[in-house]
């Protein structure tokens, strides 16, 4: 399976958004009272954060590994299944997104 741009598939489910002419209030509705957010914002901030994770994690074993005397294993070991349940559902969501995509894709007109 070739790899895809994630960036070239939000850009091409917007055109499709404007094209159906559907209401702007519909589908970029504001999630929190006067925060305005869309999907690739959410999406976006969401990576960042497991991607933070990740580093803490790796941060964490590195200094207990080192034997810090900060370094405590029960927070190393939470840290590590938090970035690792993470990562798990980050990639959940980027395959049902592909899957999503795929679908909408194969639908004739």
């Amino acid at each position: 399976m070739s790899s895809i741009d994630i960036t070239n598939l939000l850009n091409q489910m917007h055109q499709m958004k404007v094209q159906s002419r559907f209401p702007e209030t519909a589908v970029g509705a504001p999630a929190v009272a006067g925060n305005p957010s869309d999907f690739a914002g959410v999406f976006r901030r969401s990576l960042a954060a497991v991607g933070n994770q990740q580093m803490e994690a790796g941060q964490l074993a590195a200094s207990f590994e080192r034997g810090d005397p900060g370094a405590d294993l029960a927070r190393t070991m939470i840290a590590v299944q938090k970035a690792d349940l993470s990562l798990r559902t980050a990639v959940a969501v980027q395959s049902k997104l592909v899957d999503a995509y795929n679908t909408i894709m194969n639908m004739s007109v």
